[in-house]
């Protein structure tokens, strides 16, 4: 272990590169904001210190992560603290007139199985998250994640089993499309089938799948990363065919996926990353398209293991081959569209 902290900017400061592309418009469509996690705070200083440190990041997407919670008040409701508190911090993003990053959109935490016990529960949340949104409300995550073995991971997601199959839950994800909101996904990879299933079951509601479906390389997953790609790899193609699903680019580096950046001296360079993720980011790409592809940043969680201008400028090089079309959709244009960002 390093004796800098890992995440840490003293750690990151080890690794710097020339900006490649400096002036290639981006949306960052999804990072987190919250007090005292990881190695402290992630406001808007902290985002704008990687979102301005030399990619042309001109707007962000929200991803809710259990922050800012009210601590009273009915249940289904204290996850609206969250929305109310970012679109605050948005609203002072977007009156700085430092052409900084603003925050143009905000995916909320709803418990979508609400809807089973009581559909009018979870359309007074929806409805309370859109009027503290200040406009800015594109879609609901509610996390499947849920693994046998949670005390090998390092961020435990803490939904039941087969949340993604429970009619319940379904019948959320209908209202929620109806009401013209994205579904965000994050679950590991041994549910994607599971994720297939639903989006077959429910195609007219738009989902983004988050993180590559988050191949596990911990714990019981440590020794199997090949075995895992391989089933990875034909998973993502399936899944790939449901024309409702889009793909995000990242979040590949959290400390569950096995890298173990986190755990060495100094992090890794954009050809270090390259090395060892290229693979599955092209594989997306092959199977979705660049149309229905979008880079992300998944900050500060992929901060742990790397930083953002190195992270951005790996993703640059990964795709210096495609057309100034498809490098557009997937730095810009998918994000615009999915999750309605237009000017």
């Amino acid at each position: 272990m390093s004796e800098i902290e890992p995440g840490s900017d003293q750690w990151l400061a080890q690794v710097e590169e020339e900006i490649l592309e400096p002036d290639r418009v981006i949306i960052d469509p999804h990072h987190h904001l919250w007090k005292k996690r990881l190695n402290g705070d992630y406001l808007l200083p902290e985002l704008w210190g990687d979102t301005g440190s030399g990619h042309n990041i001109v707007k962000t997407v929200f991803m809710e992560c259990r922050a800012f919670y009210r601590r009273e008040g009915e249940q289904h409701l204290k996850s609206v603290g969250e929305t109310e508190t970012i679109a605050a911090l948005a609203l002072e993003s977007r009156t700085n007139t430092s052409n900084k990053a603003t925050i143009a959109g905000i995916v909320a935490h709803s418990d979508l199985t609400l809807a089973g016990e009581s559909e009018e529960l979870l359309l007074e949340a929806l409805e309370q998250h859109r009027a503290a949104s200040n406009g800015l409300l594109r879609g609901i995550r509610h996390s499947a994640a849920h693994d046998r073995r949670p005390e090998d991971l390092f961020i435990v997601g803490s939904a039941p089993p087969y949340l993604h199959g429970k009619e319940a839950f379904r019948k959320g994800l209908r209202i929620i499309a109806e009401q013209g909101l994205t579904y965000d996904t994050w679950h590991y990879h041994h549910q994607n089938l599971d994720f297939l299933d639903l989006a077959r079951a429910i195609p007219e509601c738009t989902m983004i799948l988050d993180h590559f479906g988050t191949p596990l390389g911990v714990g019981i997953y440590k020794h199997c990363r090949d075995e895992i790609f391989q089933e990875w790899k034909a998973q993502i193609r399936e899944i790939s065919q449901c024309p409702n699903v889009y793909a995000k680019l990242g979040g590949l580096a959290m400390p569950d996926n096995g890298f173990n950046w986190h755990l060495q001296s100094r992090p890794p360079s954009s050809d270090e990353f390259i090395k060892e993720q290229q693979k599955y980011y092209l594989h997306a790409i092959e199977c979705f398209g660049p149309e229905r592809c979008m880079f992300e940043s998944n900050f500060p969680v992929d901060r742990l293991s790397i930083s953002y201008h190195v992270l951005f400028n790996a993703y640059k090089k990964m795709v210096a081959d495609f057309s100034t079309d498809e490098k557009h959709a997937m730095f810009y244009g998918t994000a615009e569209k999915v999750y309605s960002l237009q000017d």
